[in-house]
């Protein structure tokens, strides 16, 4: 049975692992017709294999195609029955160059794409609005008192931001459930820059996204650099000095991975989400398959050594 963890500052209650949805819309604009849309069987497959392996909650955003997700996710949850009853949903409002007057506004679009499902957690996707974060704060809490959503949440905030955040809502008797940051075996800024430590402080869970640090932790491109043919240029100039300065990392992931009879993606997922009750992650899914890597994690119980040993490397 996959225990569930409360967010933060808020009753709701998740898996350690969730579902990212923004693949489901595919590319905006011009990017449509690059990066098409997942097809509706498999987005429905993806759902229904999440909810019945014990993962009980997705992530969207009003930018993923301009709210295509989130209507994608609404369709493929209305095909579940009974089943669909389970789901919490997150989204995010997209701040960019926006006032927090536009918070109110947007709800109702928000709501209109995941009809008939409501918003678990609301999060402002990222700390660039023309608006205080106070003016921000007091929007989405006038949200949770007007029964419209049940959780506030941010990403992308610097300790900083957190702390004003959650000032304003303490305010207002509330307070944060969650900022969404990167966090992976290859990306462990959190844990030096006082993020994580502030987090903890305050009571904030850190919804950790790019889990697998965009497919690297699975060990693919290390062992089909062919790959790589079929990115951008300017992308696998970074991906291949990821691949570079991780081989050791890998190796040492494809060797733990063997000793569970499991796989690297199995174990660095584990990791993560055995860093704290207050750490949830977030791997955006394409394929089923993907869903399947985060059950593998859920079920999957490191020993204190091989995480120490994770640790160790991960460092270098």
């Amino acid at each position: 049975m996959i225990h569930l963890r409360k967010l933060g500052h808020s009753e709701l209650e998740v898996s350690p692992i969730g579902v990212g949805v923004m693949q489901f819309a595919g590319g905006s604009g011009a990017l449509q017709s690059v990066i098409p849309a997942i097809p509706e069987k498999d987005r429905i497959e993806i759902v229904k294999t999440a909810l019945e392996g014990g993962i009980n909650w997705f992530d969207a955003a009003e930018v993923y195609g301009a709210g295509r997700s989130e209507r994608y996710l609404a369709e493929a949850l209305g095909e579940l029955d009974e089943i669909s009853q389970k789901a919490v949903i997150a989204t995010k409002w997209s701040s960019n160059f926006r006032f927090a007057g536009n918070i109110k506004k947007i709800i109702n679009e928000r709501l209109d794409k995941l009809d008939p499902y409501s918003i678990g957690l609301f999060q402002i996707h990222n700390s660039k609005s023309f608006s205080s974060l106070r003016a921000q704060m007091n929007a989405m809490a006038e949200l949770i008192e007007d029964g419209l959503i049940r959780a506030i949440g941010v990403s992308n905030f610097n300790s900083e931001q957190m702390r004003t955040a959650q000032a304003a809502l303490e305010e207002r008797g509330l307070g944060l459930a969650s900022n969404q940051v990167q966090y992976n075996l290859l990306n462990k800024e959190i844990e030096t820059n006082g993020m994580l430590e502030t987090a903890r402080e305050l009571g904030i869970s850190l919804i950790a996204w790019a889990p697998l640090a965009s497919g690297i932790l699975t060990g693919k491109f290390h062992k089909n650099p062919e790959i790589l043919a079929h990115t951008p240029a300017a992308r696998r100039r970074k991906l291949e000095n990821q691949i570079n300065s991780s081989r050791e990392l890998i190796s040492i992931l494809d060797e733990i991975a063997a000793r569970y009879k499991s796989e690297a993606a199995h174990v660095a997922l584990a990791w993560l989400i055995e860093q704290g009750d207050d750490i949830v992650a977030i791997p955006g899914v394409t394929r089923v398959e993907h869903v399947h890597e985060s059950i593998g994690a859920l079920n999957l119980q490191l020993s204190e050594e091989d995480i120490n040993r994770l640790d160790q490397v991960s460092s270098h």
